[in-house]
């Protein structure tokens, strides 16, 4: 699960209750990883920035599962980045899960001083770079500002770089060349899911990798199939993320039917994130992703 961090509406204290409310829920679910996102200058709403909650998440989260966390790599300094993902995976006892974008959004780029137009150059060099803070060796990078620089603590085991893409030829050569799992833009679906999971196939055999897919999608499970699919249906025709079919919304067997069929697109892990709705309807929806994937297994 990746746990919304974002919440319109609600003052600071309230949007961390919620969501580590929801992260509790999650553990007790039984669920097999869980993540958070990532968002800079958001001064209109509350959003709760992903380092500090992943720390308190981790006391209520069992201790041999993953957590991760998603890192819009242009906008954060790779060494403040190595930092924090070698104190968050010296805390567990699993493995840590690092998920990346490119980023978006002049405003967001402006208020970080990032340079929107080389995101994806940057991206890249960041991304070796703090693969090698993380091994331990010391990293001098011109290009990214870097001089002689070491970390410490480090992951006391591999961390696991799930890279974040669409479906932009670069972005899929970069999960396969950089990446221990292509992760998924939400919106991909159909047969342009089908033909990317394709490319980004062939681009693991060519680099020699293997391929591994985490499929993100917006859900939201209820007890009533019927008036689960309404609800979704009134939050989707509001313009929610611009998303429309790939939303999965409904009963238990509805979901689980809609997620195992991704298994012939070669699917191995999904996450899913609940679309935005109350915080009753919310914990409820996270509650039965247990009973989901109990359908699934």
């Amino acid at each position: 699960m990746s746990i919304t961090s974002g919440y319109p509406g609600l003052d600071g204290v309230a949007a961390v209750h919620t969501l580590l409310e929801r992260g509790r829920t999650a553990a007790r679910a039984g669920l097999d990883h869980l993540s958070l996102g990532d968002q800079h200058a958001t001064g209109s709403f509350s959003y709760v920035q992903n380092v500090p909650a992943i720390g308190r998440l981790m006391a209520d989260w069992p201790a041999d599962k993953p957590m991760g966390l998603l890192l819009l790599v242009p906008l954060w300094n790779p060494v403040i980045a190595a930092e924090q993902i070698g104190t968050l995976a010296a805390m567990s006892n699993a493995r840590f899960i690092v998920q990346t974008g490119i980023g978006s959004g002049a405003a967001q780029f402006d208020a970080m001083g990032a340079d929107l137009s080389t995101r994806g150059r940057i991206t890249d060099a960041s991304i070796s770079a703090i693969k090698m803070l993380l091994a331990g060796d010391t990293v001098t990078s011109p290009e990214l500002g870097i001089q002689s620089a070491s970390i410490n603590p480090r992951p006391p085991r591999p961390v696991d770089w799930w890279i974040g893409s669409g479906a932009a030829p670069a972005a899929i050569e970069r999960a396969a060349r950089q990446g221990d799992a292509w992760y998924t833009s939400p919106g991909l679906d159909g047969d342009d899911l089908r033909a990317t999971a394709d490319a980004y196939r062939a681009a693991c055999q060519r680099h020699g990798r293997t391929p591994r897919i985490a499929l993100r999608r917006d859900i939201l499970v209820g007890d009533d199939h019927d008036a689960t699919a309404r609800l979704a249906r009134t939050i989707i025709d509001r313009g929610y993320r611009g998303m429309d079919s790939q939303i999965i919304a409904g009963g238990i067997d509805h979901v689980a039917e809609r997620m195992a069929s991704f298994e012939a697109v070669g699917v191995d892990d999904i996450v899913a994130r609940t679309i935005t709705v109350d915080q009753p309807t919310a914990l409820r929806s996270i509650e039965l992703l247990a009973d989901v994937r109990a359908a699934i297994a």
